[in-house]
């Protein structure tokens, strides 16, 4: 049976909001979040982009049970791997056992800030994995450094480490990043409910270790209000290829996002039926995913606590 969670979309929510929707998600029965570590929103309507490790801290304070893995922080280009492994170390002391480091490739709507290039799929996957061994050697508490392509480290220590080590879960949508997850990784991250990545991921050394997916959704009072906030606020779900990973700004999203329209967005599951929430779901149960966390979209997030406390977290437990 999945485990199900609670998206907290950093871009679409203040910090306090975000900290509140955590501590809401845990008591209505979600046992885990996943936030995103954004620097832009997808569009501005959105509106939204906090400094995740803040928040997080935030989120350790205010709930209990509740677990939070990142989803997904690019640790290669907009922040050095070693600040990356510090401010993990300290999330995971301060929420023991509560807290993973999800990782992944990133894109330009985040990484281009600091005015350098963007590199190519396949040289930020050689960045990834050279991030992962920077962030293993810290994380043993002794005095490190390393020279490689990519990163330097000379003579660092993080004195402040957790009684657990957290995992690092890998983002993954393609075959090649799915082996590298399985290799490098301690779970999986994905977003959608595809059966032969996590096949993939299993056959490259992924068997029992835990795969993580989101879903959006827009829960509303009826189906064309959710469907009418799904495509105002969250128009850059209907956009497919390398769009995501490569455009610069969120008005270029907003340019491209001009095409979508309502029938684009289809696979999100907008409304207040819980058969069309509870099937969407099954695909990823289908799909052999062991975590899944659930993204609301737009204002109304009392009422989908409400609906899918009642209507729909029973039926996962």
């Amino acid at each position: 049976m999945v485990e199900l969670g609670y998206k907290l979309s950093s871009e679409e929510h203040a910090p306090n909001d975000l900290i509140a929707n955590a501590r809401r998600a845990e008591e209505v029965g979600f046992t885990f979040g996943m936030i995103s570590d954004h620097y832009h929103p997808w569009v501005d309507k959105q509106g939204q982009a906090p400094f995740v490790w803040s928040v997080i801290g935030g989120i350790a304070q205010a709930t209990r049970r509740f677990s939070i893995v990142t989803g997904v922080t690019c640790p290669t280009v907009r922040i050095h791997p070693a600040i990356i492994a510090q401010a993990a170390a300290t999330t995971a002391a301060m929420m023991p056992g509560r807290f993973h480091l999800g990782i992944g490739t990133g894109e330009n709507l985040n990484e281009h800030i600091l005015g350098t290039t963007w590199p190519s799929a396949a040289v930020r996957r050689e960045m990834l994995e050279e991030a992962i061994q920077v962030t293993r050697g810290l994380w043993k508490g002794e005095v490190y450094s390393h020279r490689g392509p990519h990163y330097t480290v000379e003579n660092a220590r993080i004195y402040t480490l957790p009684q657990q080590i957290p995992g690092i879960y890998v983002a993954a949508s393609g075959e090649q990043a799915a082996q590298t997850a399985a290799k490098l990784g301690d779970g999986l991250v994905s977003t959608s409910p595809q059966a032969e990545l996590v096949k993939t991921f299993e056959q490259a050394g992924g068997t029992g270790k835990p795969k993580y997916a989101e879903m959006t959704v827009c829960w509303a009072a009826d189906e064309a209000t959710g469907k009418k906030t799904a495509l105002e606020i969250w128009p850059n779900a209907g956009l497919g290829g390398e769009l995501s990973q490569e455009l610069p700004l969120p008005r270029h999203f907003e340019q491209a996002a001009q095409t979508v329209r309502e029938d684009d967005l289809s696979s999100i599951p907008c409304g207040p039926d819980p058969e069309k929430h509870r099937a969407a779901i099954n695909q990823y149960v289908d799909a052999g995913f062991t975590h899944l966390a659930i993204h609301q979209i737009g204002p109304d997030q009392d009422g989908f606590f409400r609906f899918y406390q009642q209507e729909v977290l029973p039926a996962f437990r």
